[in-house]
């Protein structure tokens, strides 16, 4: 009788633990804080202006999922790539190149629904190719590998003219017009950048969880040993550039629907650097990390210069508060804001603990 109840409860147990590692590859949906966040992303048309939707919500959706693609990298493959950027720019000079635009003599008037999905493709393979370059290297060679590749690719796009049109760029890129809706207008483009970004973060969050994700985790935490078990190394890391380059490709379609154009100042060295700040500041070991880091980064850069002038100092050293903003959460925090929240949680637990707290736990 014993050893049928035993044999039950192993059953059940295995059962269990299968449920749980099945359950561990979709994301955490009951935070009441993840609700209350997207309940305002989805009304935010409501509350907010135009400026404040595009230029702020948009823009900081936007450029937080090219850190997305950082932070994943990063985050879980141990891997810093400053070309992230670089990629997205990339998408978005090929989709201004297989489009419509005003200059006709370099676009080739392609349909938006077949140029964007060459434009990803391409910036895929651009930087996936990139990656199998930096995955033979390690630290901080791989930051000055990726960080050359960016800046080749700046200098590249600022002196050719046959088909990247110098540093002028190409203007007035066409948007994407169907079902009787310009989706350019602020409501509707607002909600294609929010989905997009919903979709890479639920996308990165599910890898992170599934197996190919803990492989690679394995690989940053120790590469001998995931090697020694059989894993291909290198062949785990080119994947995961493959992955980062297909989300910044994302970001970079939207850029250059947001802006209508692109120009070899929307890939240049410093904007580049700009991604790696956005990822360090919001957290660099969650996927919301780029995001908050991104709000912060776009309020400091939208209004720091508002503010320097109103108190008597040049407009012009906006990005003195932002490296000083830089330097103050990464002294307080290696993980960023999310890793302030972390602490500032954990402390208030304790004093809850603590007799007289409150309440016990």
């Amino acid at each position: 009788m014993s050893v049928t109840h035993d044999a039950r409860i192993q059953v059940r147990s295995a059962a269990s633990t299968a449920q749980r590692q099945a359950a561990r590859g979709w994301p955490d949906i009951n935070n009441p804080a993840a609700w209350i966040v997207g309940a305002i992303l989805l009304i935010m048309p409501l509350i907010a202006n135009g400026f404040f939707l595009i230029e702020i919500f948009a823009t900081t959706l936007i450029l937080g999922t090219i850190a997305l693609s950082l932070m994943f990298l990063a985050g879980y493959g141990g891997m810093v790539s400053l070309m992230q950027l670089t990629i997205a720019g990339f998408a978005a000079y090929m989709v201004a190149v297989f489009g419509v635009s005003a200059n006709t003599n370099i676009s080739l008037g392609w349909p938006w629904w077949l140029a964007v999905p060459m434009a990803l493709m391409l910036a895929t393979i651009f930087g996936t190719l990139g990656g199998a370059l930096a995955v033979r290297t390690e630290g901080i060679y791989t930051i000055m590998i990726t960080l050359a590749i960016g800046a080749a690719f700046y200098y590249f796009t600022n002196q050719n003219w046959a088909i990247f049109n110098g540093h002028t760029g190409i203007n007035t890129v066409s948007t994407p017009h169907f079902w009787g809706v310009d989706w350019r207008w602020d409501i509707p483009f607002y909600y294609v950048v929010l989905a997009v970004a919903a979709l890479c973060y639920f996308a990165v969050d599910y890898i992170s969880r599934a197996p190919f994700g803990l492989a690679l985790q394995g690989v940053r935490d120790n590469p001998r040993r995931m090697a020694a078990l059989g894993f291909n190394v290198n062949a785990h890391r080119i994947a995961a550039y493959a992955v980062a380059s297909f989300i910044a490709g994302l970001a970079g379609v939207l850029q250059v629907w947001n802006y209508r154009q692109i120009s070899p100042g929307s890939v240049s060295v410093g904007a580049c650097i700009d991604v790696l700040i956005i990822a360090v500041v919001g957290g660099i070991t969650r996927p919301i990390g780029p995001y908050i880091g991104a709000l912060v980064f776009v309020l400091l850069r939208t209004f720091a210069l508002d503010f320097l002038v109103r108190i008597g100092l040049d407009g012009n050293r906006f990005r003195l508060l932002i490296g000083l903003g830089f330097l103050a959460i990464v002294f307080w925090s290696s993980d960023g804001v999310i890793g302030l929240w972390q602490r500032w949680r954990q402390s208030q637990g304790r004093q809850a603990d603590r007799p007289g707290g409150g309440h016990h736990g």
